[in-house]
């Protein structure tokens, strides 16, 4: 099937039965790219037309590409809960003048109606204007009938304060410190040495 140009995939849901299908690759590559996984789509089966979503993709581990498929299909009057990917746009002053980006999450879970889940959330990062400004979960425009799951206080992205380099002298050798040391041993018997013979000097 699949050196045909089809992906094996199943779907379930809806309290109904599994249905194993085949799907075309290059159709499925594009849908994939466009609506990913938070996206409701339609899914043609025969005559019939249901409302899914892209609920797992496996990937070949070496070309990358997928294998197996599973659509979850989803009623259009209940909530559902999703998790939508993080889109960053923009530009932040204050990682302009030297701070540092640190991208905590790049998706978030959120609950709504299946046509209501949008595609990705976009974070305006001009709003993080300062070393140490953050942005959180509560600073975030949902489209009307989505709501986030994560509580308002979730760090989704910060600016950090640079680290300054510290020069740290490098630490001696093992090998200089044993010749360091035999060098001191050697100069201490030189020195026995001198005494025993001055002393034998003296008493002849």
């Amino acid at each position: 099937m699949r050196n045909a140009g089809k992906i094996p995939a199943v779907v379930y849901g809806m309290g109904k039965d599994e249905a194993m299908l085949e799907i075309d690759a290059a159709d499925f590559s594009k849908v994939f790219r466009e609506a990913g996984e938070s996206t409701l789509i339609e899914l043609k089966i025969g005559a019939e037309t249901r409302n899914v979503l892209i609920h797992d993709v496996a990937l070949d581990p070496i070309k990358d590409k997928p294998i197996h498929i599973d659509f979850l299909e989803v009623r259009m009057d209940k909530k559902i809960k999703a998790k939508v990917p993080i889109t960053y746009v923009g530009e932040s002053l204050a990682i302009k003048e030297g701070g540092v980006l640190v991208k905590v999450l790049h998706e978030i879970e959120v609950e709504a109606l299946p046509k209501n889940l949008p595609h990705e959330i976009k974070i305006d990062l001009s709003l993080l204007e300062k070393l140490e400004d953050r942005f959180s979960v509560g600073r975030l425009k949902l489209p009307e009938g989505v709501a986030a799951i994560s509580g308002l206080d979730e760090i989704i992205a910060l600016v950090e304060t640079p680290r300054e380099e510290v020069e740290v002298e490098e630490a001696p050798s093992l090998d200089t410190i044993e010749v360091q040391a035999k060098g001191k041993e050697k100069e201490g018997a030189l020195e026995g040495d001198g005494e025993a013979a001055s002393e034998e000097k003296a008493k002849k």
